[in-house]
This record gives structure tokens, sequence and C-alpha cells, in this order.
């Protein structure tokens, strides 16, 4: 099926024809235009909305704790991803659909002219000869006519008696020469209508029915090309919509995530005081007598409610109840006191031991602490490492650089790891003493002191040139005269009446129970007293964790026990499988 021969006569059609075409790939992409900025858009309004909905700074507390906070920022982060797949399409539709449809254009067109141009020049050439073959005719009509009056006139003369021999040969030879202008006009005509008759049949068989294939076959390429930009539009959100499925399956597995039963523990991690129930109110007997107090000299009464220690006036208990304080409802008024204290003081550390919590608040205020310890000593240790690992290679090979400039790097950050593991087992006492309810003078305490703790890694090479850690010993702590009355009146006003242990002395080093097993990752040669030597690659049990001195007891499978650095050993706890 070809235009050249269907549409023979439809020349002008068809340069209309393939116009429309070009006018519908404009509009084609008009239409991806506003498409990507629709996808824009909205993906814009949807980041808009969950950064509207990001917690804000005083509510990321809540954003960490509870399941259904947490699970809510979760699907805001799904919903973002999802904003950012609609850049995807807009972006892909804008790179490569309306790159390739802008070139498309410009090709058809360009192509639409050269094609109109030879064409109008074919036509042009058939027109000529059109021309030449009317000037032809109208030239061999002239001359017929003349020749047929030529031939009348010396048909006249030679019927006519009065006109002379020379005259009427003179119009017979003017007859001839019509004749023979009539003849060699006749034959121009014809050979110039054998020569148009030729121009017509190429025109319409050769050369119109090539300018309209070439036609045909671009405007068969625009359809296609369209026809492929139109699948790649769909291919290009198809692309996509495993990811949009992926978040929305997020968002469905935040929801599944969200538990109540979680909540209301984190509600009581959060808000517990750790304080006891209080007892009962005691039934206050106003109907006693008041009986005489001997010791008063001036024999003044008073009452037996107030000689009671532990007792208040009702001049006091009136004062109390109006502050809200005292009686049956002044429980719970506090409670709701000591509930926004508390929430008052997470955020404003007025003390460094944290004492001013509540218990339970304050044995997480102090483990959220060394846990940050931690964490910076685990980032300076890794940082050392890697400086000392970077001066190995300057020495090895100087050319890199100068290994004594680092040494006063590496020297800082091991003063810096000294004074985090101070600083962290100041905490970690803290800790202890909560642990252990002080006692008078000779009760032993559960407590790390800073003097029986040994110096950190100030002084400390990974060259293994500094020795383990010495055996700590708990030194007891010393209470003075009121503070040991003051401990036995708070025991007597409890009610407990506790016998205190006088016995003096250290914990016992020995049969250390086994906690878990570590993996020597180097190997290590004990060069001091009290560490041990181990092989790549060895096996042994852990006795007692790092203390934040950088060394961890072990016992080796030949029951000998020592220190091993902390960073040369794998450790798995066996507490790590009951979690």
């Amino acid at each position: 099926m070809s235009w050249g021969i269907e549409l023979w006569d439809q020349y002008d059609t068809i340069a209309t024809h393939t116009q429309k075409g070009i006018d519908f790939c404009e509009r084609f992409t008009h239409f991806l235009k506003d498409r990507c900025s629709i996808e824009l858009k909205y993906a814009s309004e949807l980041k808009k909305l969950v950064k509207n909905y990001q917690p804000k700074k005083k509510e990321e507390e809540d954003y960490q704790q509870y399941t259904w906070a947490i699970k809510f920022w979760d699907m805001l982060k799904e919903l973002h991803d999802l904003a950012g797949q609609h850049e995807v399409i807009a972006e892909n539709t804008q790179s490569q659909v309306l790159k390739d449809l802008q070139s498309l254009i410009t090709e058809t067109k360009q192509q639409r002219k050269k094609d109109l141009q030879e064409g109008a020049k074919v036509q042009d050439h058939l027109k000529s000869s059109y021309s030449q073959l009317d000037k032809s005719r109208s030239k061999y009509e002239r001359a017929f006519k003349m020749a047929e009056k030529a031939t009348d006139d010396y048909r006249k003369a030679d019927a006519d008696i009065n006109l002379s021999r020379a005259e009427v040969e003179k119009t017979r030879n003017q007859m001839m020469i019509k004749n023979n202008q009539c003849d060699e006009c006749k034959n121009e005509y014809a050979a110039q209508l054998q020569q148009t008759n030729q121009h017509q049949r190429d025109h319409y068989t050769q050369q119109m029915p090539a300018v309209f294939q070439q036609m045909q076959g671009m405007e068969e390429n625009r359809i296609n090309k369209i026809k492929s930009m139109v699948k790649q539009v769909a291919d290009i959100e198809r692309s996509v919509i495993p990811i949009i499925n992926t978040c929305i399956d997020g968002m469905v597995k935040a929801s599944d995530g969200i538990s109540a039963e979680e909540d209301s523990r984190a509600v009581i991690d959060k808000y517990k005081s750790g304080f006891p129930i209080p007892n009962d109110i005691p039934f206050e007997d106003l109907s006693n007598a008041s009986v005489i107090d001997t010791s008063n000299a001036n024999g003044t009464p008073k009452s037996s409610l107030d000689s009671r220690k532990g007792t208040v006036s009702d001049k006091k208990r009136n004062k109390k109840d109006k502050k809200g304080g005292g009686g049956l409802f002044g429980i719970f008024t506090s409670s709701k006191a000591t509930i926004n204290k508390i929430i008052g003081l997470l955020g404003e550390e007025s003390k460094e031991d944290f004492s001013d919590l509540p218990p339970n608040q304050q044995r997480k205020a102090l483990n959220r602490k060394i846990d940050e310890f931690k964490k910076e000593i685990a980032r300076e240790t890794a940082e050392r490492e890697g400086m000392l690992k970077m001066k190995d290679v300057y020495v090895n090979n100087p050319a890199l650089g100068d290994p004594n400039a680092l040494e006063k790097k590496i020297e800082e950050n091991a003063q810096k790891i000294d004074s985090l593991q101070a600083e962290m087992r100041k905490y970690q006492g803290y800790l202890t003493n909560m642990d252990v309810k002080p006692s008078p003078a000779g009760h032993r305490r559960n407590s790390l002191s800073d003097d029986s703790i040994s110096q950190s890694s100030t002084n400390m090479e990974i060259s293994q040139t500094s020795g383990p850690p010495q055996t700590m010993h708990n030194e007891p702590e010393v209470y003075t005269d009121e503070e040991f009355e003051e401990e036995r009146a708070i025991d007597d006003e409890d009610g407990d009446h506790p016998e205190f242990d006088q016995t003096e002395g250290d914990f016992d080093d020995e049969g250390f129970p086994v906690i878990g097993t570590c993996r020597a990752l180097y190997p290590y040669e004990a060069g001091n007293e009290g560490s041990v030597a181990m092989t790549e690659g060895e096996e042994m049990f852990v006795l007692e964790q790092d203390q934040g001195d950088g060394w961890t007891r072990v016992r080796k499978h030949d029951n000998s026990e020592g220190f091993v650095p902390t960073s040369y050993i794998q450790c798995h706890f066996y507490d790590q499988d009951e979690v």
C-alpha cells in the first residue's frame, strides 16, 4: 500500500496531513510537560505534608519510646519515599521521552520540508513541460491558420483570369512557405507532446511516488515513535510500581508494629519513680489527755502526740493541708507533682549523679550516660588504631608522610580516651552506689573507687608495652558520727534495725564465673605481670568484662588466667543469648 499509487493526485492533502502529524507531536509534548508538572507538584506536596507532621524537637522523646509514634514516623518515611518515586516518573519522562520527542519533531519538520521542496520541484518540472506543450500547440495552430489562408489566397489567384502569371506564382510560393511553416510547427508540437507525455508518465509513476513514499515513511516513523513513547511513559510508571508497593508494604508493616502492650510498658518505664507505695496513714487519737512533760521546767503541758517523734502539730498540719501536701488527697497531688518534676528533670540535669531524680529514672539516666561514654571511647579508639596504622605506613615508607607528625595527635587522642574512661568510671560508680545502700563505717561498698582503678590508655600504646590492670579492691566507705546518727534515725523511723558487717576486706579475686567466650583476633605476647599470651584464633573463656581500662580477664584451656587487650579479642557473652 503506497501513497504514490493510491494518492497520486492528493499532493496537497498529503502535505496538510503531515503537518497535522507534527501538530499532534507538539501537543503530545505539552501533555507530557503538564504530566511531569503534576507529578512534581504532587511529590512536593507529599514531602511538604511529611515535613509538617515530622515530630518537633520536644516530641522526639515520645517518638523514640512508643510504638504508635515510632511506626507513624516510619509511615511518614515510607510516604516520603513514595513521593520520591513520583519525582522519578517526572524526571525520567523529561530526560527520556520528552527529549526524544523534541528530536522527533525537529527531524520530522526537516524531513517534511525537504520532501515538499522536492515535490514542488517535480511539479514545477511537469508544469514547465505543460507550458512548452501549450506554446508549441499555439504556434502550430497559428501556422496552420496561416497555411490555410495562403492556400485559399492561391486558389483565388489561380482562378482569377485578371491576374498575371507572376502574381499567381507569387501567391503559390507564399502558400508553399506557409505550408512548410505549418508542417514544422506541427512536427514541433508532436515532439513536444511526446516529451510532455513522457514527463507526465515519469511524474506520476516515478518522481511523485518517490516523494510520496518518503513522506509516507516519515509519517509511519513518526507514528511508530509516538507508539514507542506512549509505551515508554507506561513503562516508566510501571518501573516504580514495585517500589511504591514496597512503600505501601512498609506502611502496612508499620501498622502491624504498633503494640499497645509495649506502649503500656514504655509508659511504666518512662514515668516509674521507683518510690515505694506509701504506708497506711496512722490514726491520730485526739481524745487522749495531755500529759505533763516532766522535763519542762515551768510545767507547761504538751500533747502526747507532739512528744512522739515523727508526728506534726495541728498548726503545721493545717498549714500543710492548705498547700495541698497533707491529708489523704495529698498523696495524689504529690504523685502528680513528682511526675512533673521527673519530666522537668529529665530535660535539665541539675545534678551530675542525677540524685535529684527518682531511683528508676536516675538508673536510666546513668545508664544512658555510660552508653554515651562507651560509644565515644569506641570511636576514639578506632581513630587511634587508624593513626597507629598510618604511622606504621609512614615508618615503612617515609615518602608518604612524616611519622613524627602523628605523635602529637596520638598523644592527644590517648589523653582524650583517658579522660572519657575516667568520666565513665565515675558514672559507673554512681550506678553501683545506687544498687548498694550506704551503711555506717566498716560496711563494704560495691562501688569502684577512683584510686582502685588503674590509669587508662594515656600511657598505653598498642604495641603492648603497658601491662594489664592490677586487681581492683573496694575501699570501705567511712561515715562521720553525724551521718551515722542520721542513718540510724532513718532506720529507726522505718522500723528497720540492720546489723552492719564490720569486717573489712577485699573481694575475692579467685573463682571468677565464666560469663562468655572470646576468640583472639591478633597474637599477643604477655610482657607484664598479670597478662597472658595468646595466639591468633585461640578460643578462651571470659571471666571479667572490660571495666573501661582496655583489658579483659580471660581463662585459657590450660586453666591459666590473666588479662589480654580488649581490642585484640572478639567476645560473646552468655547474657546476650537470653535477650
